[in-house]
């Protein structure tokens, strides 16, 4: 088995609706993602002979799926009242509502979700939400 990793990371404030200790505030990281691709072949073909993948491709649809979410605000829907959301919008604060609560857990699972959407053996997501602190989605 190949097995091929690239990263990617976006900065972005988010906050925890319901919990209960300091996440519940807006702060912001660094998040850094992690994807790891697999192949039990290498590629036959004139182009991509001798590859699980071509690097370039992947560094490339990793890139625009993290970038979605770089510097912008991410929230859970329905975890501000909407008088909140229509005012920081106004405002021209970049607000990124997504179905999920912002978690590194969940930010490992979509990303899972997105990268494999594109065609790739993925073998697992990883993000970091500081350097030290990671979820891992498989």
């Amino acid at each position: 088995m190949y097995s091929l990793s690239t990263e990617h990371s976006f900065d972005a404030a988010h906050f925890l609706s319901g919990y209960v200790g300091k996440c519940k505030n807006i702060h912001g990281h660094r998040w850094r993602v992690v994807v790891e691709v697999r192949a039990e072949q290498l590629k036959e073909d004139t182009q991509q002979r001798g590859m699980c993948v071509d690097f370039s491709e992947l560094k490339k649809d990793l890139k625009e799926e993290v970038d979605v979410f770089d510097h912008a605000f991410v929230i859970e829907k329905g975890s501000l009242k909407e008088n909140t959301v229509l005012a920081l919008k106004e405002e021209g604060f970049r607000l990124i509502e997504v179905d999920f609560r912002p978690t590194a857990e969940n930010f490992a699972r979509y990303f899972y979700d997105k990268i494999k959407n594109r065609n790739y053996d993925v073998d697992f997501v990883r993000v970091y939400e500081t350097p030290k602190n990671c979820a891992t989605y498989r």
